[in-house]
């Protein structure tokens, strides 16, 4: 009969681990070095030294105070001003102005600028105007255009929809 032998279990001495892990101190301890480190700034533990607090933004390597306007929130991101006007304001230079929406329009889903009212069509930047439909017409969804189209067997012609005329041979 044949006897099974046992893996043995490596053990390996504690000195021999704390040498290994001296190799490397690099790899396993995180940056701790704060010299450099401006106010209102934390040290990193990859990439960069340090990076500003919440609420500061880097500006030639100090961390300077985010000035949020009003009608705006504080983004807490790296790149930009720090903040973003809210909904139904847009951003004109440091401030937020509010988007005054026409008469039958309505601000779109982006908070950020405004659409007329299905029947009407932009006239300029400031109005919205009905969409008249003629005669054997019909709204249509678009932006371009007339905002209408003729039923089936009628062409439009200025303003209207005139019947197409078909030969009696045809």
């Amino acid at each position: 009969m044949r006897t099974m032998r046992r893996p043995r279990l490596v053990v390996i001495h504690p000195l021999v681990f704390l040498v290994l892990l001296s190799a490397a101190p690099g790899a396993v301890f995180a940056q701790s070095d704060s010299v450099g480190t401006p106010e209102n700034a934390s040290a990193k533990s990859y990439g960069t030294v340090w990076e500003c607090d919440r609420d500061y933004r880097e500006d030639d390597g100090a961390c300077v105070a985010v000035k949020v306007p009003a009608y705006a929130y504080p983004t807490n991101t790296s790149y930009g001003r720090g903040w973003e006007c809210a909904r139904g304001y847009r951003a004109v230079k440091e401030t937020c102005t509010e988007i005054k929406v026409p008469q039958n329009a309505y601000l779109n889903p982006s908070g950020e600028r405004w659409e007329c009212d299905r029947g009407y069509r932009k006239a300029d930047e400031e109005t919205c105007v009905a969409i008249k439909v003629p005669s054997n017409g019909y709204l249509v969804d678009s932006s371009y255009g007339s905002g209408w189209e003729c039923d089936r067997g009628y062409r439009p012609i200025d303003e209207n929809c005139v019947a197409i005329e078909v030969p009696a041979n045809a």
